[in-house]
């Protein structure tokens, strides 16, 4: 799967916890390091931060879903803002989770969505 959070602090828990699920998790900092990424088709499931620092999560989100390798893979955006969790309809993501987040209910709804997607 694919992760975008420019908090490297978060990043960095996020890929731990889901590698030491077995998960194989691609860490990006911004959306310039992700888009120069070739193996987007071939992930189970996206995680979006919103806020990036050259983009933000909802564009990334519209494109990957515009996108026919990539439009069936499942989108879970997050943020800090919680406002944001109506963004996820209008870019067509599958789910929204709040920062700071709860480690077992992002485990239960990763675990849904790579469940769903294999």
């Amino acid at each position: 799967m694919c992760l975008l959070e420019d908090d490297q602090g978060i990043k960095e828990i996020i890929e731990l916890i889901l590698t030491e699920e077995n998960y194989e998790v691609f860490g990006f900092s911004n959306v310039k390091e992700f888009m120069a990424f070739d193996d987007k088709g071939s992930q189970d499931l996206y995680l979006l931060d919103v806020k990036l620092p050259d983009g933000n999560g909802i564009e990334v989100c519209e494109m990957l879903k515009k996108d026919p390798e990539t439009k069936n893979i499942p989108i879970m955006m997050m943020s800090a803002h919680a406002a944001l969790s109506e963004m996820k309809k209008q870019c067509g993501a599958e789910d929204f989770i709040a920062k700071p987040f709860d480690i077992f209910d992002l485990l239960q709804r990763v675990g849904g969505f790579v469940g769903q997607h294999n």
